[in-house]
């Protein structure tokens, strides 16, 4: 089959976060079984991304795509979809409708806009693909798209590539017990909550250390954050990092939190436990769908940094159990693998 992927997400992992490497992941892997796939990106930026979005699907009707099947992920393909003569599948990496509870002024206007776009896309589509049974519901129930016209399929993860790059990481001598963290600074990641969790576990761990990946809008505020809690070099901002530097961090790492409230999948989460780290996250959204309470890492309460920093010493302080975690992470990332994930989305794609 030849598949067109349409998406105005910028093709880095710096900017497009999650969705970008879902996307780059899948293409890879259909590829791989025999099958074309041609992406549209957004080529032409004006630095405002709304308008940018808008432009991109205008383009799409001027110069539709040629394929057996046209995938728009999120909103894209809203406008080309209503004089469409292909197949055309709607796959929703998270939902904008959703996402945008837990931002505030300005972006929250502007993602309002974008969430009726996203809803008119799947409301044209014959098929609405989702990372998640939470995102599932969502898309039903506030998108109003009956169940019979949706169908799960999560994000793959590219374990030999990780897996390869793990082998080759170089190990540091482990003097600190560390916590890991990666995720691009939005309000919904709630990394606020995970600063005063290091704060009230140094009272019981003096030397514990925090590093955490990415960048995002909420920088600043975290810096000032990190700032008044006093915490000094418990905590490192490393920013954006190559993968290669990634995947060194997730190998000297002890375990992995992350406290975000709103999660349509988690990438971060697979490659986390692809690395055999134990979780400790959140009991929200998606997130229990990806990381099984007690088998893989703990999950806890939302917005309790409380909670995360009993589970977080409960698990730096037993060796036993991070490994047990650990390896039952490792095998649940396996479920996940490309391959697997590619075959559920050419069946989904196909009753399309």
């Amino acid at each position: 089959m030849k598949f067109a992927f349409l998406t105005s997400t910028p093709l880095s992992p710096t900017e497009g976060s999650g969705t970008f490497v879902g996307i780059r992941e899948l293409e890879r892997a259909l590829e791989a079984l025999g099958h074309a796939v041609e992406i549209r990106p957004l080529r032409l930026r004006s630095g405002f991304h709304t308008l940018d979005r808008w432009l991109y699907n205008a383009g799409l009707v001027l110069a539709p795509p040629d394929a057996d099947v046209v995938v728009g992920f999120d909103l894209d393909g809203f406008l080309w979809a209503r004089r469409r003569r292909i197949p055309f599948v709607a796959s929703l990496k998270g939902i904008i409708a959703d996402e945008l509870l837990n931002e505030r002024g300005r972006t929250r206007a502007l993602l309002s806009i974008q969430a009726r776009w996203e809803r008119r896309n799947v409301a044209r589509a014959d098929r609405v693909l989702v990372t998640s049974r939470y995102c599932a519901g969502v898309v039903e129930r506030v998108y109003g798209v009956p169940s019979k016209r949706i169908a799960v399929v999560p994000e793959p993860i590219d374990l030999e590539d990780w897996q390869g790059r793990f082998a080759r990481a170089p190990r540091r001598p482990s003097e600190r017990p560390t916590i890991l963290s990666v995720a691009r600074m939005y309000p919904r990641k709630r990394l606020e909550d995970l600063l005063e969790a290091v704060a009230l576990l140094r009272r019981r761990l003096p030397d514990v250390r925090l590093s955490i990946v990415g960048d995002g809008p909420e920088g600043d505020r975290l810096l000032r954050r990190h700032a008044a809690l006093g915490l000094g070099d418990a905590v490192v901002f490393l920013g954006e990092v190559s993968r290669n530097r990634l995947a060194e961090e997730y190998v000297n790492a002890d375990c992995f939190c992350l406290p975000s409230v709103q999660e349509g999948f988690g990438i971060v989460l697979l490659e986390a436990m692809a690395a055999g780290l134990p979780i400790v996250a959140c009991r929200a959204a998606a997130v229990p769908e990806v990381v099984p309470d007690g088998v893989t890492g703990r999950l806890v309460e939302p917005r309790s940094p409380e909670r995360l920093a009993d589970a977080l010493e409960e698990i730096l302080t037993d060796s036993r159990r991070r490994k047990d975690y650990g390896d039952a992470g490792r095998r649940r990332a396996a479920e996940f693998s490309a391959p697997r994930v590619a075959q559920r989305f050419l069946e989904a794609a196909r009753e399309a």
